[in-house]
Parts: C-alpha cells; structure tokens; sequence
C-alpha cells in the first residue's frame, strides 16, 4: 500500500480566495449601481 500526502499552501489559497471574493463583489456591485443608474434615466424620461 502506498502512503499519499497532499500538501496544501494555505496562504495561498487564503490569498487566491481572497481575491475571487473581490472580484465577485465588486462584479456585483457594479451591476447593482449599473441598474440602479439605468432606473434613475429612464425615471427622467417620464
């Protein structure tokens, strides 16, 4: 039987994490202020 090891770069995948997170929020965060600006122009037309 062999032995199998993994080894994990924890400060990495902290780092890595990290930076999908903020990507993710600041994604949404823009399409949030994207449709609040578009429902703020088409507010003026009427």
């Amino acid at each position: 039987m062999s032995d199998k090891n993994i080894n994990l770069n924890e400060e990495k995948i902290k780092s890595d994490l990290k930076d999908l997170i903020r990507n993710s929020v600041e994604e949404t965060l823009n399409a949030l202020l994207d449709q609040e600006a578009d429902a703020l122009i088409n507010a003026q037309h009427y």
